[in-house]
């Protein structure tokens, strides 16, 4: 009895340490934030600004000019800046902590074909990688599956919640499809051949997903005895009513896959990736497919690649017309709080800083989906947004102080910004 009292007491101690960061209650009164420039997520600024919300919900957007009553809790945000929470798209946040640890690795499930594996369910609210997300101003995640070839559905989460339940935003937006590659790497441990190659497979490949769809169009259409869930998962792509979220990179690829896709009643498409795009925005364009294009910090793939490529990759499809928004799939979980300083890498790359905003707050908003509600600064939308001491695309003047999902004023600690307090007195003195 002593014994288990002795591991209660010491639990107690030690869990506060350890665990998240207790989401906020819902907001309880109105706030007002005057004074800060105020950058929409739509291209436009107010220099002066005059932001009012309650219940959630913005009520006021405006010059802080504007003679008007400002209601309840005032914050004097006077040089400072407010932004709309920054949306990171296509992202394994919360399916896994630690790569090594298989205990805490939900991103991938067995089999090839399977839409009918839903990230919500595994998604870990409680995650200190997600945590540190919200310092930097990303609040809002598209928590996607990856492996196989159809890796399963994902859904939308805003990131201060206790459960999966409480963090959803959309529920089953889309299903993710890694499209065949016509070109791969020598697998020296099967006994190939170092190297870049043609891919031998890859029209077997692509009649394995063009049978699937088939077989699941022809699943809707009848009146099954049994049910299939990956058939049944298929539904919400082929009305409609779901997006298909295809990763490809390649120029062949990428025409293979719209094409395809389309032909095969794909209504909406939505293309993650597309290193080779720019190549092909007239084909992109006319099939109005949007694309939530790699992360900027990059390499160039191959050897007659500009150097600069990666950086200015999202500037070439923007110039061309296209809806786009920045992700950072291949990247480690970790580094999505990034996403902010991807975006300014771009406005250094000759795009109107906010054109360069908008690619990871209104555009990402709009190809997911969610743009009703979150993305922009606007009346009637949810007040998710964060006040930064400085410009937050510039990792030297991102500094939030403060920051709000749907209202309600969130913690910006985590793990980090508690070590940092821990041991910046004892260095600082040295």
């Amino acid at each position: 009895m002593k014994k288990s009292i002795l591991i209660l007491l010491a639990l107690a101690v030690f869990i506060p340490g350890w665990a998240q960061q207790t989401p906020a209650p819902k907001q309880s009164e109105a706030i007002t934030i005057e004074g800060a420039t105020a950058h929409l997520g739509n291209g436009d600024i107010i220099e002066s600004s005059l932001i009012m919300f309650e219940d959630g919900k913005l009520t006021f957007v405006g010059d802080s000019k504007m003679k008007i009553a400002r209601k309840g809790k005032v914050i004097d945000a006077t040089g400072k800046h407010v932004y709309p929470g920054f949306i990171a798209p296509a992202k394994t946040l919360g399916l896994i902590e630690i790569n090594s640890v298989r205990a805490t690795d939900d991103q991938d499930e067995i089999g090839e074909l399977i839409p009918h594996v839903r990230s919500l369910i595994a998604y870990n609210a409680e995650s200190k990688v997600v945590e540190s997300m919200r310092p930097n101003g990303v609040l809002i995640g598209q928590i996607a599956p990856s492996g196989g070839r159809i890796s399963g559905t994902s859904s939308i989460v805003q990131f201060d919640a206790w459960n999966w339940e409480d963090a959803a935003v959309k529920v089953d937006d889309g299903v993710h499809l890694n499209w065949p590659r016509s070109f791969r790497q020598g697998r020296w441990w099967m006994g190939e051949e170092r190297g870049y190659r043609p891919n031998k497979d890859y029209k077997e490949d692509v009649a394995t997903v063009v049978t699937f769809i088939k077989n699941a169009t022809a699943y809707g259409k009848g009146t099954p005895k049994e049910l299939n869930p990956a058939f049944a998962a298929m539904q919400g792509v082929l009305d409609g009513s779901q997006k298909m979220y295809v990763y490809a990179d390649g120029e062949k690829e990428i025409i293979d896959a719209v094409n395809t896709l389309k032909n095969n009643g794909i209504k909406e498409v939505v293309l993650v990736g597309g290193y080779e795009a720019y190549k092909i925005t007239d084909f992109l364009k006319k099939n109005n497919i949007p694309v939530l294009v790699q992360f900027t910090h990059n390499l160039p793939v191959f050897d007659d690649d500009d150097y600069d490529l990666p950086y200015k990759l999202p500037k070439l499809l923007v110039d061309a017309g296209l809806l786009v928004a920045l992700q950072n799939n291949e990247a480690s979980n970790f580094q999505t709080r990034n996403l902010p300083f991807y975006a300014g890498q771009v406005g250094q790359q000759g795009l109107d800083k906010e054109k360069a905003l908008q690619l990871i707050t209104g555009n990402s908003a709009k190809i997911l989906g969610i743009d009703d509600s979150y993305g922009t600064l606007e009346v009637g939308k949810s007040a998710t947004l964060f006040i930064s001491e400085g410009d937050a695309l510039d990792m030297r003047t991102n500094k939030l102080s403060q920051a709000f999902i749907d209202g309600r004023d969130i913690s910006l600690e985590t793990h980090q910004t508690e070590l940092w307090k821990r041991y910046m007195g004892k260095y600082e003195g040295e």
